[in-house]
């Protein structure tokens, strides 16, 4: 580390890595391009699956913002927010909202390295909130592989 500066600051390269971008700056990935990704791992949900979801939109936002008494840190990649298919009873559908699948591009695009690195997070979240509309814990998710 040069003498100039203080221990414990984070290195960044002067020059970008074989990749063509910092590897600690967000993967440079268009809306367009990150909704592709998005798009195309809804497609990769099997059919039969796909028929059994009901009531439930996708949306894809920059960021998640902490909700009043949340972490102020907190960092999301994705979000269900719904009533999950086990939980409905004869009265959910009327009137009901849809539920909503929120997938955050910023928080993948910082963790990612590569366009595959993305289509690969973007399919893990996108597979795990909707898994969440099934009625599927985080914890057995993570036991599936899915966290």
């Amino acid at each position: 580390m040069p003498a100039t500066l203080p221990p414990g600051l984070p290195i960044i390269p002067d020059s970008p890595d074989d990749g063509g971008h910092h590897p600690h700056a967000p993967f440079p990935m268009s809306e367009t391009e990150f909704e592709a990704a998005v798009n195309d791992a809804l497609d990769r949900i099997p059919p039969e699956l796909a028929k059994t979801m009901n009531n439930v939109a996708i949306f894809i936002e920059d960021d998640y913002t902490p909700q009043p008494g949340e972490d102020p840190d907190t960092v999301l990649l994705g979000l269900y927010e719904g009533v999950p298919l086990t939980e409905r009873d004869s009265w959910w559908d009327a009137g009901s909202l849809p539920d909503r699948i929120t997938i955050y591009r910023e928080p993948i695009l910082d963790i990612c390295e590569s366009r595959e690195d993305v289509i690969e997070e973007v399919t893990v979240t996108v597979v795990h909130e909707i898994a969440h509309h099934f009625g599927i814990s985080d914890e057995r998710l993570h036991e599936l592989g899915w966290g």
